[in-house]
C-alpha cells in the first residue's frame, strides 16, 4: 500500500475536497482522484460519497481515516527517531492556535531565551475563538491549542496541562461600586463596560450565563487587548469582567479592585491540548514544554 496515497486520503477527508487537498499537497485534482481511485481499489471499499460537488467519507472511509492517521503518525515517529539531532538544532514550524488574551503572557517574557536557545524553530502564532481553535485542529492546520473557556472533555484531544482560571467583574479604585460588599448582578449590568470581542472565551460565557437569567450588557468599547481594557478601568471610564491573572498586577498596585457581585460565578479553564492522532515531534515538544512554564504555574 502507497503510504501517499493514505496521505492524500487524509488530506481529502479533513478538507472535505479533492481541489483543496491537491492544493495543499501540490498535487492536480486529477491526481488526487487518481489516488484515491487506488486506494479505493486495493481496498475494495467506497471511501468517499461524491454528491453535488461534496466530498464526504462513508462508514468504511470513517473506519479506514483511523488507520491511516495511525500509520501516519508512527511513519512520523519513525522519520523522527532516525534524526539524531541536537536539541540546538531543532528546526522547523510549530503551529500554535491560542486565545488572544493569552498571547501577551505567553511572549513578554523569556520568549528571547527561548529564540536564542532554538533559533531554528519558527512559531507560528493564531489568535482564534474556541471553536474555531477545535476546527483547526480537527484539521490539522495548527499542531496545538492553548484555550481559555469552559472545560473541554473529548477522547480525540490529549491534554498536556490544564488549570481553573478565576474571573471576576473588576473597577477602577475610585469606582463607588467597589465600597459595596454585594451588588446585585441586575444593578451591575447598567454600568459602563469595556470588554473583549463578543463571542469570545470568557465574554461569550458571561454572556451566556446572563443571558439565563434574561440579562445583557450593552459595552460602550470592546477591544481585544485584555491589557489595554484594564489600563482604561483604572482610569474609571467603565468596569469589566476579566481573568485574575489580567488584573492580578493592577489589583496589587491598588489601580484595581474586583467587585463584590451576588450569585454570579464562571468556571473558566486553561487547557493545552493537541490532537491525540498528532504525532509529538522534539520541535513540538519544546514548544508545549515552554507553554507549560509560560502559562501553568
Amino acid at each position: 500500500m502507497d503510504i501517499k496515497n493514505l496521505i492524500t486520503f487524509i488530506h481529502v477527508a479533513e478538507l472535505r475536497s479533492f481541489t483543496r487537498a491537491g492544493e495543499k499537497l501540490g498535487y492536480s485534482q486529477s491526481t488526487v482522484s487518481f489516488q484515491i481511485k487506488q486506494l479505493e481499489t486495493e481496498l475494495e471499499s467506497q471511501l468517499f460519497e461524491r454528491i453535488n460537488h461534496t466530498v464526504v467519507l462513508t462508514e468504511r472511509g470513517r473506519e479506514v481515516l483511523n488507520y491511516a492517521q495511525q500509520i501516519q503518525k508512527l511513519t512520523m515517529e519513525l522519520k523522527g527517531s532516525m534524526q539524531e539531532q541536537d536539541e540546538r538544532e531543532l528546526a522547523g514550524t510549530i503551529r500554535l492556535a491560542m486565545a488572544d488574551s493569552l498571547c501577551y503572557s505567553l511572549l513578554s517574557e523569556n520568549f528571547s531565551a527561548f529564540r536564542e536557545q532554538h533559533p531554528g524553530i519558527l512559531l507560528k502564532i493564531i489568535a482564534a475563538g474556541t471553536e474555531e481553535m477545535l476546527q483547526l485542529m480537527n484539521r490539522n492546520e495548527v499542531d496545538a491549542i492553548l484555550t481559555l473557556d469552559s472545560h473541554t472533555y473529548n477522547t480525540e484531544y490529549v491534554i498536556v496541562r490544564e488549570e481553573k482560571v478565576e474571573t471576576h467583574f473588576v473597577a477602577g479604585t475610585d469606582n463607588l461600586l467597589c465600597g459595596r460588599k454585594a451588588i446585585p448582578i441586575q444593578e451591575l449590568v447598567q454600568q459602563p463596560f469595556i470588554l473583549t470581542e463578543k463571542g469570545m472565551s470568557y465574554r461569550r460565557l458571561m454572556d451566556e450565563k446572563l443571558a439565563g437569567m434574561s440579562l445583557e450588557v450593552q459595552p460602550v468599547l470592546e477591544i481585544g487587548s485584555a491589557d489595554l481594557i484594564c489600563s482604561l478601568v483604572s482610569q474609571n471610564i467603565g468596569i469589566s469582567f476579566l481573568p485574575d491573572y489580567v488584573t492580578e498586577n493592577g489589583v496589587k498596585e491598588g489601580k484595581l479592585k474586583y467587585l463584590n457581585v451576588n450569585d454570579f460565578e464562571i468556571e473558566i479553564w486553561k487547557q493545552l491540548l493537541y490532537h491525540r492522532n498528532k504525532w509529538v515531534s522534539p520541535q513540538m515538544e519544546v514548544v508545549l514544554q515552554y507553554c507549560v512554564e509560560k502559562e501553568f504555574s
